[in-house]
Order: structure tokens, then C-alpha cells, then sequence
């Protein structure tokens, strides 16, 4: 399950006693920091226009299987291309799943990096030789079923039900292997729909891994004040509709938990006040999270193809969680115990969607160090977006749930400067890091940001103390949040894959460092400085 605090943590949860005032709403664009040109030439990458991106998915489709002789892949591999980046200096990044004899292999995903001048690599996720001797399976897909209902039994899930299991090549860990994947939909523990992946031997019968398909978080209503909304004019009044940032829509559920419920309208487009409320904060979440990736890192919405998710406010009675789900592409607001806090608030809003973006690139294993990594990400746009919003009322800082107040004694859920300072994240990487929580093998990343963005030591920002160690009692100068954002995002996108794990990271941000700042500059130095100062050498 992909959530802002661990089950355990989650379970303790209390309702923060905090009494809002209404948000007064007036209509207009949000307004962002420097212009995406100017960014641009800073380090982001340029993103391809709609137009443009989608020729050339369709150009790398066309020449796959020459790419594929030209890899050495087997003769019953093929690759299926799911993206295309390019570079300012013409260096073109290709991601790509692969099947085996038709079937999907799952952590086989690469991608291609190919210079101006021809030079090629390439990135894996795993370098195992995609082969097994059969694709007739030993197990029938009733024993599959069972496997992936029992998982779901011991997660927990109510009303629990499966689809027909597909067959798979699993490749993400250890010996390529013939296998069935499964998907159990329900109810979890907490109210929250489940959509849990449980992967079976095909031979065996044994379980070989289980994801949650629909990833949740937790936070609280922080009404960020009168704010400026882009909202769409119709017959009978306005409605929370963003014609700017691909018709993102919002919706009021009326305490329902399927279909999108009713699209946000009034009358004089001033907006606030009852119901209304939760569906401001969630439309200008959307709103910001949209404008940090586009005016920051170059990126047309969660799939970078200018469409637009939508959100939907007051999930369920009581339900004190929020969630992002890939299949409606969607983002849900519950309205916390006693539906008197909606949770909606804008870092909520950054952290799930971002898990949207990672699902959409790198597409990072939610289990091990990779969970950790995509977790982190998460934690590391959030806490971007929250700065780049520039909002008095909810400032930028390097706590992660600060407005929670999940433990109850007013501090945050999570730390970046100090991981270890919430009792179970790590502030270093080790070998037994893996065997963590991923919210708690999040922390030497959440670690490696803040220190390549703010440094080592004691420092004062927006009002927030931090103090900042380092593993190897070294010193460390931040090169500032902005390219350490940069960086993280080129690494992502364009060199980080399925089974990313803390050492291959290292190796991404490098690279992506490189590209962006040059192999010998102060920004890769710092990068590498970083990574050691969390112990990943």
C-alpha cells in the first residue's frame, strides 16, 4: 500500500483538533515562480510538445525491433515503447517495457539513451537473460487465485475478489521465472479501495511478490486562504473545471465511495464556505502540483501528455485517508474522523500525485529499496511543490506532514534534514535498509535531498531549525533546492527503472547530473558528496 505514514503509524492516528476558517475564492491563474524557458535553461529538461512526443513514440515503435537485435535481446523478445525524451543537445531517452513470447516481463523495463552523435546505452532493470524453457504452466490460475487471496486475506482486505490471473515473465528479482499475476480488488483495513498485484511461481504455486495498486496518504485540511483559481463558465453558473491545465475537474462524492459524484458549480464564482470548501483546497492542490511540474521541471501534467487527472472530495463517513489511484487517474479526499476535517491539503495533493508521475516513468517497485526510492520521490516533490507554491499560510519546509499532528504532540510525521528524528526512518543506508517499511527506507533519500539541497549542520529556513548530520561526519554545502529537484527528476525520468535501488540511484543522479551541470562541476561534486554523507558509496 502506498501511503504517507506506515500501517502501524496509521493506526495511531488522531484527528487534528484544528478549526478552519472558510476559504474566500476569487477567479484567476495561479501564479508560479520563474517562466519554464528560464527554468529551462537552468538544467530541466524540455519536454516535446503533445504533437511532437507522440511521433516520436511512434517512430521508436516503428525501429523496436531493430533496437532489439542491436541489444542482443532473444528472438522472442520484443520491446514496447512507453516513452520518449529529448534532451537540449539532442540526446534522445527512450523507456521501454519488454514481453517474452507475448507475454509482459515484469522488471524488464530499460531504456535507451542515444547521443546526437550515435553513441548508445542503456539503462536495465535487470541484466538477466529474459528466457525460461516453458510457457506452459505447471499451476493452474485457481491456485494462483488462491495464493492472491490468502495475501489478501493477511493485508486484511474486505470484500475481497480477483480477476482472472494473467500470465507473466518475472524478472524483477533473481532468475527470470514463468509466473501469474493476479489483482485482488476489495476494501483495505482503513476504508480505502484496494487494487493488490500478488505475483505467483508458475511452477510452484509460491508467492513471489505483492504491490498495492492504489496508493494513499494522509493529511489535513490546511485552507490556504483566499487563493486564485482557474474555474469554467457554463449555462448556469461556474464550475471547478481548469481549462488551463487540461480541464482538471473537481468533484464532491457526497460521502459516496464509487463513480466521480457531482462536478463542483456556483453561481457567482466566489468559492467557500460548507462543502465547498474541500473542493477549493483539492482543485488548487491540483492546481499547483500541475504548475510546479510544468514552470519547474518541464512536464505537461502527471503523464506529461497536457491531460489532466481530476479530484474527488468527501470519500466516504469518517474516512481519514486520501489516495491516488492509476486506474481512473484519479485523486480522493476523505473527510477525516467525524467527516470534520477534509483531508485536502496541498501536500497531500503533491506527495499522491507524484506517485502518479513515478508510476508513469520509472515505475519504481514498491517493496525493498526501490519502494523506499519511490516513496521518497514522493516526499521530495511534495515538499518541492510546497515550496514553489510560496503560500504564507502553509510555508515551505523540509517536515513532512507537519499539519498532521499524527502523533499528537505537534510534530511532524517525518523529517528530511534528520529521518531518524520520527523514531523509525533511517538517516543512513544499509544493507539491511530493504528489510524496512518504505516510508522508513525513505529517510537516507529524503537525507541525500536535503543535504544536497540545504547542506550539512544547523540552519534556519522559513522559520523551521534543522541540523543535519552526516554518516561520515563530513561537510556538506547545498547546491540549492531548485537543482537538487532538477537532478532528482532528470534521474527518474530518464536513467532510474523498476528495480532502482539505493547504489543504482546513486549512479542515476549522477549521470543525470552530468548531463544537466557537466562531469566536473560543482553540482556533480556535491551530488557524490551527498550520497557518501548517507553512507552510498
Amino acid at each position: 500500500m502506498r501511503s504517507i505514514t506506515s500501517t502501524s503509524r496509521k493506526n495511531t492516528l488522531r484527528a487534528a483538533a484544528l478549526v478552519a476558517s472558510a476559504a474566500m475564492v476569487v477567479v484567476g491563474v495561479q501564479s508560479g515562480s520563474a517562466s519554464a524557458s528560464a527554468d529551462r535553461a537552468s538544467g530541466a529538461t524540455p519536454a516535446l510538445s503533445a504533437g511532437q512526443r507522440v511521433a516520436a513514440i511512434k517512430d521508436a515503435q516503428g525501429a523496436a525491433a531493430g533496437t532489439a537485435a542491436k541489444l542482443g535481446l532473444g528472438g522472442k523478445e520484443k520491446l514496447v515503447v512507453r516513452d520518449v525524451i529529448k534532451d537540449a543537445n539532442g540526446t534522445v531517452h527512450t523507456r521501454y517495457e519488454r514481453t517474452f513470447d507475448g507475454l509482459p516481463v515484469l522488471g524488464g523495463d530499460l531504456v535507451v539513451h542515444e547521443a546526437k552523435s550515435g553513441s548508445r546505452s542503456v539503462d536495465k532493470a535487470t541484466d538477466a537473460d529474459i528466457a525460461v524453457p516453458t510457457t506452459t504452466p505447471a499451476q493452474a490460475p485457481a491456485a494462483a487465485k488462491k495464493s492472491a487471496l490468502s495475501a489478501a486475506a493477511e493485508e486484511k482486505t474486505a470484500k475481497a475478489d480477483t480477476q482472472a490471473p494473467r500470465k507473466v515473465i518475472w524478472a524483477a528479482s533473481g532468475k527470470p521465472v514463468l509466473a501469474y499475476e493476479t489483482v485482488v480488488t476489495g476494501v483495505q483495513k482503513d476504508g480505502t479501495p484496494s487494487k493488490l498485484h500478488v505475483i505467483t511461481d508458475a511452477a510452484t504455486g509460491k508467492k513471489l511478490f505483492q504491490r498495492e495498486g492504489v496508493h494513499t496518504g494522509t493529511g489535513t485540511s490546511t485552507y490556504s486562504g483566499k487563493v486564485s483559481l482557474t474555474t469554467t463558465k457554463g449555462a448556469s453558473g461556474f464550475t471547478l473545471t481548469d481549462a488551463a491545465r487540461g480541464g482538471h475537474k473537481t468533484y464532491d462524492l457526497n460521502q459516496g465511495t464509487s463513480g466521480t459524484g457531482a462536478l463542483y458549480t456556483d453561481s457567482d464564482d466566489v468559492w467557500g464556505g460548507g462543502r465547498q470548501t474541500a473542493g477549493v483546497d483539492a482543485h488548487y492542490g491540483a492546481a499547483v502540483t500541475w504548475d510546479f511540474y510544468k514552470n519547474v521541471l518541464g512536464r505537461t501534467g502527471i503523464k506529461n501528455d497536457g491531460q489532466a487527472a481530476y479530484s474527488r472530495v468527501h470519500y466516504g463517513n469518517g474516512y481519514v485517508n486520501a489516495f491516488w489511484d492509476d486506474e481512473c487517474f484519479c485523486m480522493t479526499y476523505g473527510d477525516g474522523e467525524n467527516n470534520a476535517n477534509p483531508l485536502t491539503s496541498l501536500d497531500v495533493a503533491a506527495h499522491e500525485m507524484s506517485h502518479g508521475v513515478t508510476s508513469a516513468t520509472a515505475n519504481l517497485n514498491y517493496s525493498g529499496e526501490s519502494g523506499g526510492l519511490n516513496e521518497a520521490t514522493s516526499d521530495i516533490f511534495g515538499t518541492a511543490a510546497e515550496f514553489y507554491a510560496n503560500n504564507s499560510t502553509d510555508v515551505g519546509d523540509y517536515l513532512i506532514g507537519e499539519k498532521i499532528d499524527i502523533n499528537g504532540d505537534g510534530t511532524p510525521l517525518r523529517y528530511m534534514d534528520k529521518p531518524s528524528k520520527d523514531g523509525g526512518s533511517k538517516d543512513y543506508w544499509s544493507s539491511s535498509l530493504g528489510n524496512n517499511d518504505v516510508h522508513y527506507s525513505s529517510g537516507p533519500a529524503n537525507h541525500f535531498f536535503y543535504l544536497l539541497s540545504e547542506g550539512s549542520g544547523a540552519k534556519t529556513i522559513n522559520g523551521v531549525s534543522y541540523n543535519s548530520p552526516t554518516y561520515n561526519s563530513s561537510k556538506v554545502t547545498g547546491i540549492g533546492r531548485d537543482k537538487a529537484t532538477k537532478i532528482w527528476y532528470k534521474a527518474l525520468t530518464t536513467y532510474f527503472t523498476s528495480t532502482t535501488n539505493y547504489k543504482a540511484a546513486r549512479a542515476g543522479t549522477l549521470k543525470a547530473t552530468a548531463d544537466l551541470y557537466g562531469s566536473t562541476s560543482t553540482e556533480y561534486k556535491t551530488v557524490a558528496a551527498a550520497w557518501t554523507a548517507i553512507n552510498v558509496k
